[in-house]
């Protein structure tokens, strides 16, 4: 029986390539959102500075009107009519009492 023989050393490897990002799911005009988030199948972006709230639901996007709400927290009711609300600096808003952009 031959000894055994040492092991090659390992190959130098590859440094890795950067992660391409995302192409942004709401509209372009809107630029970068001040916070963002998603939770079931639901995604939503605040973009602050514009007063407008992006949500995608069911792979279709709205833009609504945030107005003087300064939106500052997402929640999403799992019951069987399932509600959005965010937060903002004067309580809960309930995504249906905004008007669409």
């Amino acid at each position: 029986m031959e000894p055994m023989k040492p092991m090659k050393p390992m190959a130098p490897m590859k440094p890795m390539e950067p992660m391409k990002q995302a192409a942004p799911w709401w509209p372009e005009n809107l630029g970068e959102p001040s916070s963002s988030g998603a939770q079931n199948d639901t995604r939503y972006a605040y973009f602050g500075d514009a007063h407008r709230l992006a949500v995608q639901q069911g792979g279709q996007v709205k833009v609504y009107d945030t107005g003087s709400h300064r939106i500052q927290g997402f929640g999403q009711q799992q019951s069987q009519g399932s509600t959005l609300t965010f937060q903002s600096e004067s309580g809960p808003v309930d995504l249906a009492s905004l008007q669409l952009a």
